[in-house]
This record gives C-alpha cells, structure tokens and sequence, in this order.
C-alpha cells in the first residue's frame, strides 16, 4: 500500500510514523508513507495557501490550487485512481469498517486541512471521501491522519505478529473485545477465571463470546441494536438481565 498525506507541517509525523507497528511496516515494505507539504505547490512567490473567504466572515480558506496541483502530481504516474480522503468535521464518522474498507486499497491520499476550512470545489471535485475521527473540532487534520494511518496499517497482510489480533480486536466482530489476563494467575488474591486456565478450547472460546457479549451490553448496547443476535446470544443478554435483577 501507499499512503500519500498532504500537510502543511509534516514535521507533526516523524514520531508516529517512526515508531512501532507503523515503523516496522515500514521497514518490511508493506506500505510506503510520504508525507507531502503542499505549500510548496502554491503558484505565488509567498507560498500562500490561504486567502479571506468571499462573502466575509472569520477565519481564511484553503485554496484549490495548491491542492490541486499536488495531487495531480502525486498521481501522474498512476494508473487506477486513489481513494481521496479529506479529513473534516462535517465527514461520515469514521469506524473499524471503514478502516477494513481502506485497507483493501493500494494508494490513499489524505488531505489535511488547517484555519476555517476548505475551498468547496476541493470537496465536490477532488475528493472521494470524507471523514471525521469525532464530533469535536481540532486545530487540523493532521492527528486524524495520524489515527487512519495506524487503524488502516494495522490491517495489512503480515503487519502484525499474529494475524488474529486484528480479526479479534473491539469492533471488527461488532462487539467489544473479551477482558484479558496474563500471568500471575493469582495477583495479591485477583484470581483469573478458572476456565482460562482450565485447557479446553471450546469452552475457553465460549467464556470469550459471552463476556465479549456482555462488555458491549454494559458499555456499547447501540451496538446490539445493530446485530442480529444468535439465539445463544439471546440467552446471554436475558441471563444479563436477569443478574442485574437479583442484584437489586
């Protein structure tokens, strides 16, 4: 895969993307990073790659020339189109499905926007996707660049040690991951569950399924609503419930 991220401080990246799972993906040549300064694109002697939005108000806009004109260049020599991925705001809430999706391309381009926003026509001509890591606000794109890198990369063939752990990660089976335990099996008197410790695989995998159930019940029940549940899973939720009850 290639990721291509235009930026207007790429010296944000070189700590993230040289450490860790990202680094060693790297250095294995499964993806290649390049992060792009697209303020050396602007067509004037200042490298100015804002001005005041027509119409008035606070803050200034990024112009389309600057962004245009990098990624015509970043895909000069491609054949197949990339996914173009603005981060904004207002952009469809990014997910774990969407972070599976993208991990199936070969080339994405971020673009990460600073001050008020973007010239409207980098919206409607030039990109594929939006996207937002939250409905919150922050100073630019650049840290959800950083988020969408590492959830895609994670995802690639041979990235990670084990190439379960993604498959069983919080959200990728629509639950919540299952709680984990390592040694000591007895921690100043915190015991691990007998059935982890007891062997048997088939019912060590149940335990995983009904606690995987169980966390997303307590801590993401919109998630459920959203499942067609199993009649095992079904059962679960109603044992659940009627626990709650004898508790009161």
């Amino acid at each position: 895969m290639k990721i291509d991220i235009l930026t207007l401080f790429p010296e944000m990246f070189p700590g993230v993307f040289g450490s860790s799972i990202l680094k060693h993906a790297q250095e294995k040549e499964l993806v290649t990073i390049n992060v792009v300064d697209f303020r050396e694109f602007a067509d004037n002697k200042h490298n100015k790659v804002d001005d005041y939005p027509y119409g008035g108000g606070a803050g200034m806009v990024l112009r389309p020339q600057p962004i245009f004109d990098a990624v015509e260049e970043i895909t000069s020599q491609t054949e197949k189109k990339p996914r173009i991925v603005l981060l904004c705001p207002q952009g469809e809430t990014y997910s774990q499905q969407k972070a599976e999706e993208l991990a199936k391309e070969e080339h994405l381009i971020f673009l990460c926007g600073h001050y008020e926003g973007y010239d409207e026509r980098i919206r409607e001509h030039l990109v594929t996707d939006e996207l937002s890591i939250g409905d919150y606000v922050l100073t630019g794109g650049e840290v959800g660049a950083m988020v969408l890198t590492d959830s895609i990369v994670r995802l690639l063939p041979g990235v990670l040690g084990n190439a379960e752990s993604a498959v069983t990660d919080s959200f990728s089976t629509g639950l919540l991951e299952h709680p984990h335990y390592t040694r000591p099996a007895d921690f100043r008197g915190l015991k691990v569950p007998d059935v982890l410790l007891s062997g048997h695989h088939v019912n060590i995998e149940n335990w995983r399924a009904k606690e995987a159930l169980r966390r997303t019940w307590q801590r993401r029940p919109d998630l459920l609503r959203e499942r067609t549940l199993t009649e095992q899973e079904k059962a679960w939720l109603h044992q659940f419930e009627e626990d709650i009850k004898k508790d009161l």
